[in-house]
């Protein structure tokens, strides 16, 4: 039996990352690709053809919507299932023409129902019926006409100035090291002052939690606790406890506990 070939889209590095290990147990999809904005969907999806996608529709610039709107025309449509963070009743419109939506955190059984409702519109080939029908409601809406679509399409990505630190610089006793942000496994605090980890060493930085956060780029480095901020490239298992607090295995090793409070970067990566 052919597999599902599903792509996902979202800007949001810890939701692709999730929903990629919720959908490891489904042994009839493939995840041909991911992607982290609406141009680079629509190449793909125009590229790669997939059956299935999980698109996201809270994305900058170029949204999910504009993502469907920009398929109009094409003889194949993949089946659209939104993954998204808006209110379960702004939905409600729209529950008829995508096949189905997710809301963030995504939760396991919400999932199942969904796979379940993209295998049983492949197995009776009513794919295209029912996209025919979210385009039809997507053209319905305010849109910027075709010539403009497909100018955002083609206009080159903008690099805006990084406003996040690639490196610290550690002083101690009048020596300075400079650390590398991306080795930083993750950063916790003691009062006035942080503790850089990475790997076996760790360095002592004078700086509040609120700062430090200012400083490091949100889609790489998480809060988990109120004293805690974790790389999130560096976490290699989630463990839940039946408390509703989390814990996150290290690549170096590390178990770091999360709280209850910060519950929801956590319910991404499951």
């Amino acid at each position: 039996m052919a597999k599902i070939r599903a792509l996902l889209v979202d800007d949001e590095p810890l939701a692709i990352r999730g929903l990629t290990l919720r959908l490891e147990k489904f042994d009839d999809l493939e995840i041909i690709g991911t992607c982290s904005n609406g141009r680079e969907a629509v190449k793909a999806i125009k590229e790669q053809k997939p059956d299935l996608v999980f698109l996201d529709i809270q994305m900058p610039g170029f949204d999910g919507f504009s993502v469907v709107r920009s398929l109009v025309g094409q003889t194949e449509i993949p089946l659209i299932v939104f993954v998204t963070a808006f209110d379960q009743y702004a939905f409600e419109a729209f529950e008829a023409h995508a096949l189905d939506y997710l809301l963030k955190p995504v939760e396991e059984e919400r999932l199942e129902e969904a796979i379940v409702r993209v295998r049983e519109a492949l197995s009776q080939r009513i794919a295209i019926e029912q996209n025919a029908r979210l385009v039809d409601l997507i053209e319905s809406m305010d849109e910027p006409p075709k010539e403009a679509l497909t100018a955002i399409l083609e206009k080159p990505v903008e690099h805006k100035e990084e406003r996040y630190d690639p490196h610290l610089r550690i002083k101690d006793r009048g020596h300075i090291t400079i650390v590398d942000v991306a080795d930083v496994d993750y950063v916790d605090a003691a009062g006035d002052y942080m503790c850089i980890h990475v790997g076996e060493k760790t360095h002592i930085l004078r700086e509040t939690m609120k700062t430090m956060e200012k400083r490091l780029d949100p889609r790489v480095f998480q809060r988990v606790h109120r004293s805690t901020i974790v790389n999130l490239d560096k976490v290699k298992e989630v463990r839940p406890h039946s408390n509703g607090e989390c814990f996150l295995t290290l690549m170096c090793g590390v178990e770091l506990k999360v709280s209850r409070s910060y519950k929801d970067v956590v319910g991404r990566f499951l």
